[in-house]
C-alpha cells in the first residue's frame, strides 16, 4: 500500500514550482517581481513541508531536502532583488522597442523604467538549484510512502512535475495582467509542458501496485 502525507504534497508543489520557475525565467522575458513572487511562494510551501514533518511524520532524507530547498530558494531571491537594478533582458529590449516606436509615429517620448546596465543580471541557473536538491527529498519521500519503492517515487516525482507545471501556468497567466505585452511564448511553453505530464501523471496514478 502507498500512503501520501501532507509534508511530501507540500514538498512536491515547491519543487515541482520551482522547476518550472526555471522554465520560465531561462527565457528572460518575464520581468522580475514574477520570479520574486514564486520564490516566495515556493519558499513557503517548502517551509511547510519541512514544519509538517517534523511535527508529525518525520522522514530524514525529505526533512533534509525540504531545508535545503529553502535555503537555496531563499538565497536565489536575495540574488534577485539585489541585482533588480539590471532588470530582465528580453523585458528590457521589447520596452526600449516599444518606446522608441511610438516616439517615432507620434513624436512623444514615453516615461519608461530605466535599468542600470552596468549591473550584472540574475543568473536563471540559480533557480534550477533549488529543485534539483529538492529531487533527494522527493525521492526519499516516496521510498517512505510505501510498496513497491519505485512507483511510488514514479508517483511522487511526476505528481511533483504536475502540480508545478498547472501551478505555474496559472500564475504566470495572472501576470500578463501584471506585464501588459508579454509575448504569449512562456505560457504557451506551460502548456506544452502541462500537455506532457499529464499522461504520465494519470499512467502512474492508474498503474495497480501488484504490476510493478
Amino acid at each position: 500500500m502507498i500512503r501520501l502525507d501532507a509534508a511530501t504534497v507540500m514538498q512536491q508543489w515547491a519543487v515541482g514550482g520551482l522547476f518550472f520557475l526555471w522554465i520560465t525565467t531561462r527565457r528572460r522575458e518575464v520581468g522580475i517581481g514574477y520570479g520574486w513572487l514564486l520564490r516566495a511562494t515556493f519558499a513557503i510551501f517548502a517551509i511547510g513541508s519541512l514544519v509538517l514533518g517534523v511535527a508529525f511524520d518525520f522522514v530524514a532524507g525529505r526533512e533534509i531536502g525540504s531545508a535545503m530547498v529553502v535555503a537555496a530558494t531563499l538565497v536565489a531571491l536575495v540574488v534577485s532583488v539585489l541585482r533588480r537594478r539590471a532588470g530582465v533582458s528580453g523585458q528590457r529590449e521589447v520596452q526600449e522597442r516599444r518606446t522608441a516606436r511610438v516616439a517615432a509615429m507620434t513624436g512623444i517620448d514615453r516615461d519608461r523604467q530605466v535599468f542600470d546596465k552596468s549591473t550584472s543580471e540574475f543568473p536563471p541557473w540559480l533557480d534550477l538549484v533549488a529543485p534539483l536538491v529538492g529531487v533527494i527529498g522527493l525521492v526519499a519521500a516516496g521510498i517512505d510512502a510505501g510498496d513497491p519503492a519505485a512507483l511510488s517515487v514514479a508517483r511522487v516525482l511526476v505528481g511533483a512535475a504536475f502540480l508545478g507545471a498547472i501551478t505555474d501556468a496559472m500564475l504566470l497567466g495572472h501576470w500578463y495582467l501584471v506585464q501588459p505585452g508579454l509575448p504569449r511564448a512562456p505560457i504557451l511553453e506551460l502548456v506544452r509542458w502541462n500537455a506532457m505530464v499529464w499522461p504520465f501523471e494519470l499512467g502512474v496514478l492508474l498503474w495497480p501496485t501488484g504490476m510493478v
